[in-house]
């Protein structure tokens, strides 16, 4: 196994994974490796993740899209309600379909699980060097390099750049004595997958209750024909904890209270999960030799379904200007050049994480007035068109100072 490479990802997910693939992709003479403490792949815990059309023309640009396109459901509208547990009806404040380009749909429900294989299969395939349960231990900066050591031991490793792709709870960063700006929100999101009896039509809902969001996202039909849409519940910490440990017959019942019978039917189609949300922007995206990506540099409220497409971002815009500095002989692991990512990207960031910290406070509440307020804004976005396509746009990654990858154009 080679020793040096010029770039380093510490991390074998899908944001890790898709950073190789564009790197190796845009620059066949660019070493790579990907270090990932799990097995590529991951296991199939039947999560999905909401992918906005700019990230389809990215994964279009890897070649990996079509490997999972058969999978992905594309989300042709979305509604939004907001309402108490009690309430019978729920009207609806918001509608968003199509984004504006040919009315192609402005997200898709992916996968996970196909997702990464997709990514891993295309990074071996493009020479990239893969290294499974590797973990990154610690690193040394050197002037024109950084050397590495794993665990296990795999010998002398080193790199011109390494790449935090480890997560929200990232080990790299620690190293770094990078700091972040963190709460939490005292609530978590649990995660399962529903069959349902009649089917979804590609809609996706958000329903504003008090203990916040609770979204329907459409997904494929499964192998036996089942219809099947994914959920993100939102609810405080403690009674989320309550309800995963529920027999699968009560935390159907509770299920229903939120989802309704509009679908028909409904039954559990696997496992069920809960997760701690919270808030987290790190101070710093670069240091010298290092940069961070996805959660490792960012994690927010998953209310407006834009994390993963937030580290899509990240990966776009990291290897255009590897590779843009690679091209001209300049010394991308520098720390002057490491920063124009960091000021590409630090700033949307922070804004998308202000954005869904003011929806979750404001929504994730029972205040009459400020409930009355929040609708009569919601119908005010309703009868403005023009508001409605660049909220659309944004969701959709269209908007201002995107990098080429997410345009569908080569590095």
């Amino acid at each position: 196994m080679r020793s040096d490479f010029d770039v380093v990802i510490a991390g074998g997910g899908y944001i890790g994974l898709s950073l190789a693939c564009a790197l190796a992709g845009a620059d066949a003479g660019l070493q790579i490796a990907v270090a990932e403490p799990r097995p590529l792949g991951g296991s199939p815990d039947g999560r999905a993740s909401a992918i906005a059309a700019a990230g389809r023309r990215l994964f279009e640009r890897l070649e990996v899209w079509a490997d999972f396109a058969a999978e992905a459901q594309p989300v042709n509208e979305m509604i939004v309600t907001d309402s108490r547990l009690e309430d019978s009806i729920r009207p609806v404040f918001l509608t968003f379909a199509g984004n504006g380009e040919g009315e192609r749909p402005f997200a898709y429900m992916v996968p996970n699980a196909s997702m990464v294989t997709a990514l891993a299969r295309r990074a071996e395939a493009l020479g990239v060097t893969l290294l499974p349960s590797t973990r990154v231990e610690a690193f040394d900066v050197g002037p024109a390099s950084v050397a590495l050591r794993t665990h296990p031991d795999r010998g002398p490793l080193g790199a011109r750049l390494l790449v935090a792709a480890d997560g929200a709870r990232s080990h790299l960063r620690e190293l770094a004595a990078i700091r972040t700006v963190s709460w939490d929100y005292g609530q978590s999101g649990i995660v399962a997958t529903v069959a349902h009896e009649r089917p979804h039509g590609g809609r996706a809902e958000e329903h504003f209750l008090p203990a916040g969001p609770f979204a329907i996202l459409p997904l494929i039909d499964d192998a036996d024909g089942r219809h099947r849409s994914s959920l993100v519940w939102t609810e405080r910490t403690s009674k989320a904890e309550q309800l995963v440990s529920l027999d699968d017959f009560t935390f159907r019942l509770e299920l229903e209270r939120r989802f309704g019978r509009h679908l028909g039917e409904l039954s559990l189609a696997g496992s069920r999960r809960a997760f701690p949300l919270g808030l987290q922007l790190a101070r710093d995206w670069v240091k010298p030799r290092l940069a961070l990506v996805g959660d490792a540099a960012h994690a927010i409220h998953p209310i407006a379904g834009q994390g993963l497409n937030l580290g899509l971002r990240d990966v776009a815009a990291l290897a255009e200007i590897v590779v843009d500095a690679s091209r001209l002989g300049l010394d991308f692991g520098a720390l002057d050049i490491l920063e124009r990512y960091q000021g590409w990207r630090r700033f949307d960031t922070f804004e998308m994480g202000v954005v869904t910290d003011v929806l979750n406070r404001l929504f994730a509440n029972d205040f009459s007035p400020l409930r009355v307020a929040r609708d009569i804004g919601l119908g005010l976005v309703e009868r403005l068109p023009a508001l409605k396509a660049r909220f659309i746009d944004e969701a959709a990654g269209s908007g201002a100072g995107v990098p080429r990858l997410l345009l569908g154009e080569a590095l």
